[in-house]
């Protein structure tokens, strides 16, 4: 009992028993979804935060195709609207939902991505950790890619695929790369809120980060459904705390290069909307090879480490 009362306070912040995970995930799946100007209630007074928080220059369009699986629901996708009459090839990202939080939830993530030139897909898996629709996710693109009777034909960077997961998803996120027979195609990977490794074995929900072999950049929140108090085995863990972050990272080769920060004053929902101005950037950088992107990164004088809305930040490059 004492166990199982860790897991629920863990997932819902919620002291009291009994109460069913069923109802947890309910909880969850009534959080409220990222609205369409998030990136205007972001302050930062960091350039390079402002540059990549704020919308990109690419017009763009969206397109959604029944996946013929109960489960995945649709595939839907957005990307730059000139992709439809250009020869030019663009990166893809594909993103692994949390709990309860289909595409649906979180469009605005996804135009956001696509404004700055890149494919990016979603679907309605609310079950998302074993990666598996986002295997199939990136196999409907593969798919897309070699079909001549489709506006994706030829268009996808093969050379330049990342993932981004958020919460349950950053564990879908970890086992699309580790578990599943697609997963060499994934050049970087981004994480936010990931499900602590204590609790998603408690959830079946297993992944393993010291397979990952491609660059890393995990993030988490200070508040307390991400953090809890910070005391590795209370009852008040919190879903992604720091010692979580700690343990992901050193569990990765020195060889990967890989990053790890939590976004001070954030909890778990809004991770996904104020931590999206690093994600652009770490896609920038790892899939498009932009060097101002790089700046907020690389060096001793990496803008994340002098940045206030960030802290714990640890880093091999």
């Amino acid at each position: 009992m004492k166990f199982v009362k860790f897991i629920l306070i863990a997932i819902c912040v919620i002291a009291v028993l009994p109460v069913s995970l069923v109802g947890c995930f309910s909880w969850l799946a009534k959080q409220p979804v990222v609205k369409s100007d998030y990136y205007n209630d972001v302050v930062t007074d960091k350039p390079l935060e402002q540059k990549y928080t704020a919308m990109g220059s690419n017009d763009v369009s969206f397109v959604e195709y029944n996946a013929k699986d109960n489960k995945i629901g649709r595939y839907r996708i957005w990307y730059p609207t000139a992709i439809e009459n250009s020869a030019e090839k663009y990166p893809l990202v594909i993103m692994a939902n949390g709990t309860g939080i289909p595409s649906t939830k979180y469009e605005a993530i996804f135009e956001h991505l696509a404004s700055w030139g890149f494919i990016v897909i979603g679907n309605e898996d609310k079950d998302s950790w074993n990666g598996f629709s986002s295997r199939e996710s990136l196999e409907f693109m593969l798919n897309m890619n070699e079909d001549n009777k489709s506006f994706f034909f030829k268009k996808i960077d093969l050379e330049n695929i990342g993932i981004a997961g958020h919460s349950q998803g950053g564990v879908g996120a970890i086992n699309a790369v580790t578990s599943q027979d697609n997963g060499l195609y994934y050049k970087a990977i981004y994480t936010a809120s990931t499900t602590h490794l204590e609790l998603a074995k408690a959830l079946k929900w297993e992944y393993d980060v010291s397979k990952i072999q491609i660059p890393y950049f995990m993030v988490a929140g200070t508040l307390q459904v991400d953090a809890g108090d910070g005391i590795e085995g209370s009852s008040n863990v919190g879903i992604a705390p720091l010692f979580s972050l700690q343990e992901n990272y050193v569990a990765i080769s020195e060889q990967v290069e890989k990053i790890m920060a939590r976004r001070v004053n954030t909890d778990h929902g809004d991770m996904l909307p104020y931590a999206d101005g690093y994600m652009t950037a770490w896609f920038m950088y790892q899939l498009k090879g932009d060097s101002d992107a790089a700046k907020v990164f690389v060096g001793d004088d990496a803008e994340i480490l002098s940045n206030a809305n960030w802290q714990d930040v640890q880093k091999n490059r």
